[in-house]
């Protein structure tokens, strides 16, 4: 497999997970070998958390097994719509 960048990553999950929204971060200054991600797609719902990581990661095998680190928040749609709403109105708070 050649270098994984958070681009690859990103067109990946979104195609393989039917994720509607992904954020992946290169946190290894950018060689590709340390990635963070939050993943939300609707194939969550109805799945706990140690499920929805165990989708994740056999959807990304060869992709894993390519870094050094990697960890990914699995959402979905409306967990991160809630969790968006809450942080906005923290920040409302903490502004005034």
């Amino acid at each position: 497999m050649s270098e994984i960048t958070d681009q690859i990553l990103r067109d990946i999950i979104t195609e393989r997970l039917g994720a509607v929204h992904v954020e992946v971060t290169d946190m290894s200054g950018g060689c590709g070998q340390a990635f963070n991600t939050i993943i939300v797609s609707p194939q969550f719902q109805g799945l706990n958390s140690l499920k929805r990581h165990r989708l994740v990661n056999s959807a990304l095998k060869e992709e894993i097994a390519a870094i050094h680190a990697w960890t990914a928040k699995c959402q979905t749609p409306d967990e991160y719509q809630r969790d968006k709403a809450a942080s906005a109105k923290l920040d409302d708070i903490i502004m005034q």
